[in-house]
């Protein structure tokens, strides 16, 4: 059997803006038939809160604070919820709906997804297990009581969590044919910093959901200092998930760059899009 290949890049720290441009782009081009199934790993210059696709920024985000603490902001193209992307590992996966034995359903294609994260946290000897929210049982022992507008509020379909507490949060949508994926790896998380960003109705309302979200979310860092362990550099995590990846979907992935394609075609997208009012206010 032949061996099968995908691109990898190391794109470091991106704005709020070429981020998702960037995902978008590496999207398009992969549906035009120009690029192979890509993994990409970025971070954030500055933190970043990003907002699902379907979520009311008004309502939701709290931008005097954002623009006091300096916090960059962006719409996602992917559902879910608000996330703080500062001290993380973030990936995204490129793929086309037809690749072979990939579901046709979005909860199984992550399953497959995910597998490779499954294997990057026990790369780093974390006891880290996939939820499957087919079972009552389990659809109510990680059952949202907070209801925030926070994403490590609770996992979803076949997200990763250790010891009952979600540990990365994914986000999928699909297009042109392709499965674009992306997601946070949490080295560290400011729970505190978090809602600081967020609206609520009131006060007591705030404090109940933050220690009702301290209960289902955890960081890597959290897990170690748990464990009397070192924490997890940054280094550390991007080796273990380039592996965890590779072994999970039983692929090789190869360092690669942006085509000259997809980097016009993102800085398009950052300035007419992401970086625009009407996307991430449209809400």
């Amino acid at each position: 059997m032949p061996e099968t290949v995908w691109r990898f890049i190391k794109s470091g720290n991106g704005t709020p803006a070429d981020n998702m441009a960037i995902d978008e782009a590496m999207l398009i081009a992969h549906s035009e038939g120009k690029t192979p199934p890509t993994v990409r790993f970025y971070g954030w210059e500055p933190a970043t809160l990003s907002i699902g696709y379907f979520q009311r920024a008004e309502d939701e985000v709290d931008f005097e604070e954002l623009r006091k603490q300096g916090i960059g902001f962006v719409r996602r193209p992917t559902g879910g919820r608000a996330v703080l992307h500062d001290r993380e590992l973030t990936y995204s996966m490129i793929v086309s709906e037809d690749y072979p034995d990939m579901p046709t359903t979005v909860n199984e294609a992550y399953r497959v997804l995910s597998e490779g994260l499954l294997c990057g946290f026990r790369n780093l000897g974390l006891r880290a297990e996939m939820v499957n929210l087919g079972a009552e049982e389990e659809k109510a022992k990680y059952a949202s009581t907070a209801g925030s507008a926070a994403c490590f509020d609770s996992p979803s379909w076949y997200e990763l969590v250790v010891e009952g507490r979600k540990i990365a949060g994914s986000a999928q949508t699909r297009s042109r044919g392709v499965i674009l994926q992306h997601g946070s790896i949490l080295l560290e998380m400011d729970v505190d910093q978090l809602f600081s960003l967020l609206r609520f109705s009131n006060e007591r309302v705030k404090e109940r959901l933050k220690q009702s979200f301290h209960t289902k979310a955890v960081a890597i860092g959290d897990i170690c200092r748990a464990m009397g362990k070192p924490t997890v550099t940054y280094a550390q995590a991007e080796a273990a998930f380039h592996d965890g990846i590779g072994e999970g979907l039983g692929v090789r992935l190869v360092e690669g760059e942006l085509t000259e394609y997809e980097k016009e075609l993102a800085a398009r997208l950052a300035a007419e899009k992401y970086g625009s009012g009407e996307w991430n206010f449209r809400r």
